[in-house]
């Protein structure tokens, strides 16, 4: 059984290969319910891991690669490499920019100079070391695309789920407006009208 962790959020995946990326993502406890975090426990994480390979070939047209799933010692570095894209990506749309600094993510690549003349960066390694490496590649294809400016995160910190803001000038903060964006205007609203001075002198006559 494979697992899409997106679907859970009903948003629909970036394109191309940064769909792996995005799905990575929403991996995380995130949404509104909250789901489950499914790089807490092996055997979920490595049906996400199985569906990941999948989309990742469907979306590159590259053939799927044989990969071995990661171990249970591996968990903890992914769930932490995906912090890191987290906060990277709200620190690049002017949140919590000071916790993105002095944080490197390394995997590993191959590149490939085609016969067409196309420069191809190919994930090596196995389990995490694949994914790592996947993850990297699709981010510097994004960049060079210029699509990386449209996967973000939902400001709502009680969501955090990850979309691809597919609005034609790239303003969208909320994974899903009428959820989370009603909620935090509300708050805000509800804020406002505690803030607001009160008149106690009642009616003059």
């Amino acid at each position: 059984m494979s697992l899409s962790a997106s679907a859970r959020y009903d948003v629909d995946l970036a394109p191309t290969g940064l769909a792996l990326v995005h799905d990575f993502l929403n991996t995380r406890a995130a949404g509104r319910p909250r789901q489950a975090d499914l790089l807490a426990d092996l055997d979920t994480a490595r049906a996400w891991f199985d569906g990941a390979v999948d989309l990742w070939a469907e979306r590159t047209g590259a053939p799927r690669p044989e990969v071995e799933p990661f171990g249970a010692g591996d968990l903890p570095r992914l769930a932490r490499m995906r912090e890191q894209l987290t906060v990277l990506l709200r620190a690049r749309d002017g949140e919590e920019a000071d916790a993105a600094e002095g944080r490197a993510l390394t995997g590993r690549v191959r590149l490939t100079l085609g016969p067409d003349g196309v420069l191809v960066a190919e994930p090596r390694g196995d389990g995490r070391e694949w994914l790592t490496g996947a993850l990297l590649a699709e981010v510097q294809r994004a960049q060079q695309t210029d699509t990386w400016r449209r996967l973000k995160v939902c400001r709502s910190h009680l969501c955090s789920g990850a979309f691809y803001d597919r609005s034609r000038n790239n303003s969208g903060v909320w994974h899903d407006v009428r959820v989370c964006g009603n909620a935090v205007n509300l708050r805000a609203s509800r804020a406002r009208r505690r803030a607001a001075p009160r008149d106690l002198t009642g009616p003059t006559t």
